[in-house]
């Protein structure tokens, strides 16, 4: 019994010393642990399955941003638009009695800026300054002041003029641009002055308007100019100005007149439009306005249309305010007296 019993003890023994190999809990762990190996992935493939959601998600943010991004541009547009659309127009806000102050008082504070504005044109007679300014569309008044000296001198009446010839006229008026057709204009216009009124340029709106090549602008420089009697003069640089001053938001040349006259006691008109179009053609210009020396920039709706810095400003300034010859060649005593300068003759440096 005992023998037997060791026996089985042996082969307890033998059988437990074979059974661990058997188990090998070594390789049972490996086993448990490959389980663990492969486990990996896939917690490492959850959160990939969970990531098509969070992109989902994701692309559902961003899908929800541009839903909501042109809605609140819609909103700036819609918020910006009025404001470039009413600029350039006269505000809602300020009403008739405001504007008629504010127009006054630019008026009154570019006459101390301008005592000396006159017209730009040499002129010694009603006949010269008409014949003048029908030669001064599209050119300037000095290439216009530039070139009368020699046809004055050849032909210093309308009777002359009338029976001129037309190519030695046409020759003299070359300089100031489209000469055939203002050749055609000033011979006319000399016929009708001695067919019609003795030689004498009338002092009436409605007689001059019926002159070849002359409208109410040439009508009102010559009334106001020669006779003393009131214009407004709707030139190029009027109209720029009176709108960005938001006095009228019209674009035709009679409506605009009628609206400024509206606005200024009539014996004030010819002045006016001295003062407007010498701001214009010094300060005021029509692709960068001098806004920084502005002498009426605080009155000025515009204001910032052009270069605001003062010393980059003072660069823009032309004629007399910028230290350069004007455009007259025999200019007033003021005009002289205020610092300006004769403009040199044709052909000079």
């Amino acid at each position: 019994m005992a023998a037997s019993g060791r026996k089985s003890a042996s082969a307890v023994k033998r059988s437990t010393a074979v059974s661990k190999p058997t188990a090998v809990s070594k390789p049972t762990a490996a086993k448990k642990a490959a389980p663990a190996k492969k486990g990996a992935p896939a917690k490492k493939v959850a959160p990939a399955a969970k990531s098509p959601v969070a992109k989902v998600t994701t692309k559902k943010a961003v899908r929800k941003k541009p839903a909501i991004a042109p809605e609140k541009a819609t909103a700036v547009v819609k918020a910006a638009s009025p404001v470039k659309t009413v600029a350039p127009k006269t505000p809602t806000a300020e009403s008739r009695t405001a504007l008629v102050r504010r127009a006054r008082r630019i008026n009154r504070e570019l006459a101390e800026v301008f005592p000396y504005a006159h017209p730009e044109l040499d002129f010694d007679n009603p006949f010269q300054l008409l014949v003048a300014t029908v030669l001064s569309a599209q050119t300037t008044d000095l290439r216009v002041n530039q070139t009368t000296p020699a046809l004055f001198a050849k032909y210093p009446a309308p009777e002359d003029l009338a029976a001129a010839n037309p190519e030695e006229v046409e020759e003299i008026l070359r300089p100031t641009g489209f000469f055939r057709a203002k050749t055609k204009s000033v011979m006319g216009l000399s016929k009708a002055l001695v067919e019609n009124y003795g030689g004498e340029v009338p002092g009436r709106l409605e007689d001059l308007v019926k002159l070849p090549g002359v409208g109410r602008k040439t009508a009102f420089v010559v009334l106001g100019n020669a006779f003393g009697r009131p214009g407004i003069t709707v030139d190029t640089h009027f109209q720029r100005l009176v709108r960005r001053w938001q006095w009228t938001e019209q674009t035709d040349p009679d409506k605009i007149e009628a609206e400024i006259g509206a606005l200024f006691p009539k014996g004030e008109w010819t002045d006016l439009s001295h003062h407007v179009i010498w701001h214009g053609r010094r300060i005021c210009h029509a692709r960068k306005p001098a806004c920084g020396a502005c002498p009426i920039a605080p009155l000025c709706p515009a204001f910032g249309e052009g270069e605001t810095d003062p010393e980059k400003a003072k660069k823009l300034l032309k004629y007399e305010k910028g230290g350069f010859p004007g455009q007259r060649l025999k200019p007033p005593q003021s005009y002289l007296d205020a610092g300006g300068k004769p403009a040199p003759p044709l052909g000079a440096g």
